[in-house]
């Protein structure tokens, strides 16, 4: 037990990394049944600490993790669950340090990935990603409109380009904040911004 929330309800944590990493995996079968997909998704996780790229993790989670939830899920849906989507598969603790920044003022932040310090030999790249989530009622769009859109179309759309400005200057603030705290980092920073269960935008942050 964790403490309580703001509205009264139990917080529970993860007691160890072990436990963690099981929970990780759990998470990770139920999501992706099938091993062919497991891989396809870790490999796709992988080019993001490797390459600096985000763009497979992306079209990943779009063609296959997002066709598993039904409309009825967007009940609970919320930033967590896209940043829960994106740990699942990007999970690594033995490269990394990794840390899931709890609630703060009602919503859920960013996803960070730090090299362990035994682990800096090797030519990959810290990982920090802001999220953001915006549902299809607040867009007033369906799941079949926002698929059919066009990716000029949705970054067009006026609660994505909020979002993604709200989230590349939270990202950067965070960027910051980390590169004071630990030294030597390659940090690579993403923001990512979820039109419900259907699509996503990625964006390199530049710092």
């Amino acid at each position: 037990m964790d403490g309580e929330t703001k509205d009264g309800r139990l917080r529970l944590k993860v007691p160890n990394l072990v436990t963690q990493g099981l929970y990780v995996e759990r998470i990770r079968e139920m999501l992706l049944p099938a091993p062919v997909d497991r891989d396809e998704g870790v490999w796709a996780g992988e080019k993001i600490y490797q390459e600096g790229d985000i763009k497979p993790l992306i079209e990943f989670i779009e063609q296959k993790v997002f066709k598993i939830f039904s409309t009825r899920d967007y009940r609970w849906a919320n930033e967590l669950t896209i940043k829960t989507i994106f740990l699942t598969l990007l999970y690594n603790d033995i490269l990394f340090i990794m840390d899931s920044e709890g609630e703060r003022e009602r919503r859920y932040t960013d996803l960070t990935m730090i090299i362990r310090p035994d682990m800096r030999r090797f030519e990959i790249f810290d990982i920090l990603i802001e999220f953001k989530f915006i549902s299809l009622k607040e867009a007033k769009l369906t799941g079949k409109a926002a698929r059919a859109l066009k990716p000029n179309e949705l970054k067009a759309l006026k609660y994505m380009k909020d979002n993604m400005k709200e989230a590349k200057e939270e990202a950067a603030t965070y960027a910051k904040a980390l590169n004071d705290k630990y030294k030597d980092l390659r940090l690579k920073t993403f923001a990512v911004v979820s039109l419900g269960f259907e699509r996503l935008w990625a964006e390199e942050v530049v710092i």
